[in-house]
């Protein structure tokens, strides 16, 4: 690890409130491209954020019944004229430990990914930011992890990285289910493997449960494979959050097709309703709750 990257995490890592709003990163002090990174925030409306390739559409929102900061983070980053960088943690841990640890994370990716690209490969600056952050939560955050669901993203070119039970899926315009990780957890593997169905997974008393996060010693980063977007494909990032509280099936119809901040929104909608009211036939567990919602638009 680097001390420089240390240092500089350890400026983000005591947690900050930001209320409907946007932080730019540090690195736009130094003349690189802004990032849009959200920590503690909460939205009433999506945000949209054009990309070199395409446009972003985030919105995030406290637990709507604890009354504490959210402790879901997020960064939008375009890192050179052709890539992008899409990403959402959605930190753990006791008191304010779980948002320290999500937003150290997110704001040391804004801030060290564009620099360290210039000299090495976006992937490379990814999975070493990745890395530095985890190794400063064990020796200094020993209390708090986070997930993480991020996407690199090279002209129409998407390549995931995973880490825990926050999701990223691609949906086609007609409905198909083109790519969907795999949550780092026991429910998450059970449903891999055929042993528990959709429907018995989301009532799972073991469900957040997890076995993988940033923070971990034994921390390791799921690195999916290359995927191209078609024109009209829905890329999706979430906390648990949403897919605790809306189905996979509905999610995927409300994001195939439309004006994407209106799908955004209404997911939004439907998963903050059911947290605040248990309705027969429906999940509802409360939480953060954070979803980025991406197309091409060239």
């Amino acid at each position: 690890m680097r001390m420089r990257s240390t240092r500089h995490i350890d400026r983000f890592a005591g947690g900050r409130s930001i209320e409907d709003s946007v932080s730019p990163s540090p690195s736009t002090a130094k003349g690189t491209r802004p990032a849009t990174l959200l920590l503690e925030a909460a939205m009433k409306l999506p945000l949209v954020v054009s990309l070199p390739h395409g446009t972003a559409v985030i919105l995030t929102h406290p637990n709507p019944l604890r009354g504490k900061p959210n402790q879901d983070s997020v960064v939008v980053l375009p890192v050179t004229a052709d890539d992008a960088l899409l990403a959402v943690a959605d930190g753990m841990g006791g008191t304010r430990g779980g948002g320290r640890a999500s937003g150290a994370l997110v704001t040391h990716l804004a801030d060290r990914v564009p620099a360290d690209a210039v000299d090495t490969r976006v992937r490379t600056a990814i999975l070493n930011g990745i890395e530095c952050v985890n190794e400063f939560l064990i020796e200094n955050v020993p209390d708090a992890g986070t997930t993480l669901a991020a996407v690199e993203i090279h002209q129409e070119i998407i390549r995931p990285y995973h880490i825990g039970d926050s999701a990223i899926l691609v949906v086609g315009q007609r409905g198909k289910l083109k790519m969907r990780t795999v949550a780092h957890s026991p429910v998450g593997l059970a449903v891999e493997a055929g042993l528990l169905s959709e429907e018995e997974a989301l009532y799972s008393s073991q469900r957040n449960l997890i076995l993988n996060a940033v923070g971990f010693p034994e921390m390791r980063i799921e690195l999916g494979a290359p995927l191209p977007l078609a024109r009209n494909d829905t890329m999706l990032l979430a906390s648990d959050g949403l897919t605790d509280n809306v189905r996979l099936d509905e999610i995927i119809a409300l994001i195939r097709k439309g004006p994407l901040d209106q799908a955004v929104g209404n997911l939004a909608t439907l998963a903050l309703e059911r947290m605040m009211k248990q309705l027969v036939g429906h999940p509802s567990k409360p939480d953060d709750l954070t979803i980025i919602g991406y197309r091409r638009t060239d």
